[in-house]
């Protein structure tokens, strides 16, 4: 038996690293068609004509379609799962999101056509024969571009490129606190666009059962039973029709929650041409076609009194959302605002949302999923109040935190906060990271010509939501008289180590062997309902189903424990893996009674925890700038984190430092470039596109400090996205901090170097 809080290895990690991984494109078959895309060269403009005589004259082309095939077959629109206001109060602006071009071209990347081939080399061949003409329009790239009064429109139909608004907390009330407020900060912060880059590109196998009239499309994704009525809309069928299946996934972080065109196409093609269909991006296209992140501006204002008590906080945010709404487009836009004002008291707060549309590819969750943003947009600026009123910025937050006392604490705006202890884990941080000793660590590197900054963040999130009303997973749990278990469960693993985990959670439960244990995840066959994995929801949610398995399995062979042990039922416990009666001592374990029936036994559950859970936690980070070249290194990195019941402390280290270097990668070097003259994507490679190594990070020292939730029955509060969370504003804090200790002045992500080098000169730093 393996104990919840137990340090496990990783029990899936014997079969990867034998090269023995089930990825999507390892189950290509001999005789499988190939499908390619044709896609647009151009940011916006009108397709005036295709020619395809040349393309169709290949050798081993079967066919090549556009929209106006997938139409003819009743093939619709994608549609978001999310709706608000439009910017003129009505609808939210939603235009047609088709899955293959309808006479337009709205971003550079967009697919046209599909062409299928027998072969790679014939598919190849065909999509460069293919002969379009367009006449090309002028493009909005970015935020500001799109929100001019002189801007081309995205959509004709909407000239000013306003998409939707968002609106939280008493706007009235804070106009009327800052009237007496004796400081009102404010701050300007720009957000970089990113993309996931996961190491496996999206990949698919599709095909259809002419006697069943079933599509089945095996893909990485961390949400089957999520992207089938996603894909069922488009293909106007019911989503039952669909079967996916998700066998190991290469990397995820939010990108592969969604359906994409892709998917739509080549189910519909493996239906209309009768064919097993794959299709697997370049890098060039996971570049263009994955969605994009986070890229959005905030204007900020921090009302303070003189004693630097926070009295407001007014966040005006701009997102540039691309050019489609897909189904989970909206998402990480808005989920953001439960949680700006962060872990401290702000006794107003206002937050509105825009969103606009540009000529550049769509949005949506990538690790943190919004809550990266907030965490950013807070600590930033108490940061910038700080520095502007000359407060200790640790005293500050010390001096605003929200007590454990008050909790659960309502924060005015959407969420809730059930449990935590925000000041002992900031002080459990300053102390490991030695705070006080920070100025004589800052002269030895000014002795060796170096700037050195301190940077700290307190984030906390939402997870397993949404709040009151989290979305519901499913598990099964069959234990057979061989004493062998089969877990179904609803949530797929894309590397986060879910067989474990589970193993853990039933091994613990039922005292069995993990290694007893067996997973089915990601097929929709075997877990017709659940909702997947994203939001840091795994352990939350999946982990309830699991137990209330586990609980059902339990009450199932109550009776028969009372017969063994000669006991009435009333008189019957269960602990540690035994069925103990109450007036001896006689006991047998869960196992013995299984074996003594010649039939398995089985429970599931489809249902959700009570409510969502905050993982909070406290990052600090220090960095040394190199001022002749403006190179930042990151020289200590430290995170207390509050994730509720810790299961596996080992694994939990590993998603953390996961998170910090993705969040650090935004921080420093990760951005999502368009030419903002013609569209092109500038970034479309890894030679542009840079991405964290392994001598980009330090040892990242991880100390956990729980504070168990009472909205499940594990305790737990989640713990995948925490390290991306708070690691924004931990290093883009340090980085400012070093450069204003140069008398330069702060800047926006990411920190590369030649802008860190470009605020010391623009502040005439020199050095000594």
């Amino acid at each position: 038996m393996t104990k919840i809080g137990q340090s496990q290895l990783r029990i899936e990690d014997d079969r990867l690293l034998r090269g023995q991984g089930q990825f999507t494109d390892d189950i290509r078959q001999r005789d499988d068609a190939i499908l390619v895309f044709v896609r647009s060269p151009h940011a916006a403009a009108r397709i005036v004509k295709i020619d395809l005589d040349h393309a169709k004259a290949v050798e081993g082309v079967i066919a090549i379609f556009g929209w106006d095939e997938m139409r003819a077959s009743n093939a619709g629109s994608f549609r978001p799962r999310a709706q608000f206001p439009g910017p003129d109060d009505g609808a939210m602006r939603a235009p047609p999101f088709t899955p293959l071009a309808d006479g337009y071209v709205r971003y550079c990347g967009e697919p046209i056509l599909g062409i299928i081939a027998k072969d790679k080399a014939s598919a190849e061949s065909a999509l460069e024969a293919v002969d379009i003409l367009f006449e090309t329009c002028l493009p909005v790239i970015d935020i500001e571009h799109a929100r001019a009064d002189d801007a081309a429109s995205v959509w004709d139909v909407y000239p000013d490129n306003r998409c939707f608004y968002f609106e939280k907390g008493d706007a009235a009330r804070v106009k009327q606190v800052n009237e007496k407020a004796a400081h009102i900060i404010e701050h300007q912060l720009k957000i970089s666009r990113v993309t996931a880059a996961a190491l496996e590109p999206r990949a698919l196998r599709a095909s259809f059962d002419q006697k069943t009239g079933t599509y089945r499309l095996e893909v990485g994704t961390q949400t089957p039973n999520r992207i089938r009525p996603d894909l069922a809309t488009v293909l106007g069928i019911v989503p039952d029709s669909i079967e996916i299946i998700a066998q190991d996934c290469g990397g995820s972080f939010g990108m592969k929650n969604t359906a994409f065109p892709e998917y739509a196409v080549g189910l519909w093609a493996a239906q209309q041409y009768g064919l097993a269909i794959c299709w697997r991006a370049s890098r060039l296209e996971s570049f263009l076609s994955d969605t994009h992140a986070r890229e959005q501006i905030a204007d900020v204002a921090l009302g303070l009194d003189d004693s630097g008590n926070f009295l407001s906080l007014d966040v005006r945010i701009t997102a540039n959302l691309g050019a489609h709404i897909g189904p989970s487009t909206i998402h990480p836009v808005v989920s953001n605002i439960g949680g700006i004002i962060g872990v401290y008291n702000i006794p107003a707060s206002h937050v509105r949302v825009d969103g606009v549309f540009s000529n550049t590819q769509s949005v949506s969750p990538y690790r943190g999923a919004g809550r990266p943003e907030a965490t950013y947009i807070i600590e930033r600026v108490i940061d910038v109040a700080a520095e502007k009123l000359g407060f200790d910025k640790v005293e500050l937050r010390r001096r605003n935190m929200i007590q454990s006392a008050q909790m659960p604490f309502n924060t005015g705006l959407v969420f809730t906060y059930d449990s935590g202890d925000f000041p002992g884990l900031l002080e459990t941080a300053v102390n490991a990271a030695d705070w006080a000793g920070f100025k004589s660590r800052q002269l030895a590197s000014e002795s060796r010509g170096k700037l050195r900054g301190f940077g700290i963040a307190s984030p906390i999130e939402i997870a397993g939501g949404p709040e009151r009303k989290p979305h519901s997973e499913f598990a099964r749990v069959t234990v057979s008289p061989d004493g062998s278990v089969v877990l179904v469960s609803g949530s797929s693993d894309s590397g986060q180590g879910h067989a474990t985990v589970f193993a853990q959670i039933i091994s613990s439960k039922l005292g069995l062997d993990p290694s007893s244990i067996s997973l089915v995840a990601g097929d929709t066959r075997e877990a017709p309902n659940g909702t997947g994995t994203f939001g840091s929801r795994t352990v939350a949610a999946a982990g309830t189903s699991i137990v209330k398995c586990a609980d059902g399995l339990i009450e199932i062979l109550q009776g028969a424990a009372a017969d063994a042990l000669d006991s009435d039922i009333s008189e019957i416990s269960f602990e540690n893996g035994y069925y103990r009666t109450n007036r001896s001592n006689r006991s047998i374990d869960f196992i013995d009674l299984v074996r003594r029936s010649s039939t398995s036994i089985s429970t599931e559950f489809d249902g959700s925890a009570d409510n969502a859970t905050f993982p909070n936690g406290c990052h600090i980070c220090e960095v040394e700038i190199d001022p002749t070249t403006g190179k930042v290194d990151v020289m200590s990195y430290l995170v207390v984190d509050d994730v509720g019941t810790v299961i596996n402390p080992e694994l939990l280290k590993g998603q953390i430092i996961g998170g910090v270097a993705q969040g650090l990668g935004q921080a420093l070097m990760e951005q999502v470039v368009y030419d903002p003259g013609n569209g092109q994507l500038v970034s479309a490679s890894f030679m542009d596109y840079a991405m964290p190594r392994a001598v980009s990070l330090p040892p990242v020292q991880v100390i956990s400090q729980p504070v168990p939730t009472n909205s499940n029955p594990l305790g737990a509060k989640g713990a995948g996205e925490a390290g991306t969370v708070g690691a924004l504003a931990a290093v883009m804090n340090a980085v400012c901090d070093a450069l204003s200790s140069a008398g330069a002045c702060p800047i926006d992500m990411p920190a590369t170097s030649q802008s860190v080098w470009s605020a010391l000169q623009a502040a005439g730093y020199k050095k000594a």
